[in-house]
């Protein structure tokens, strides 16, 4: 077992995490504000950009494999080096599904 320093960027906020636990299950037990829902790697909540470091998620079904290489999901993901996350940031596809679903200012305009 091999422990990593988590660093949460602009937070201050840094956790010790094995190569066998996930990001997330620290962060709770530490009182960090991390958010998540499902805890199963389909909602999304939990994402955090991967600033410097690299993990493994291979449960991270909601994301694509090449969002996987930019995104952590830290319900699923486990560190495999020490880490720099920047906690809040989105993938593209959620974004793009969050703006769609807005209905956007096009969809306001057809109101008139």
């Amino acid at each position: 077992m091999t422990e990593y320093t988590v660093e949460f960027v602009g937070t201050g906020e840094t956790i010790e995490v094995s190569d066998t636990e996930t990001i997330l299950q620290p962060c709770i037990e530490e009182g960090i504000a991390q958010e998540y829902s499902c805890r199963v790697g389909m909602c999304l909540a939990c994402s955090a950009e991967i600033v410097e470091g690299e993990v493994t998620q291979p449960a991270a079904r909601g994301l694509t494999d090449e969002e996987a290489e930019e995104f952590a999901l830290t319900c699923m993901a486990r560190p495999q080096s020490d880490l720099k996350l920047d906690r809040g940031k989105y993938p593209p596809s959620i974004e793009e599904d969050a703006d769609a679903g807005s209905g956007g200012p096009a969809a306001a305009a057809d109101d008139d």
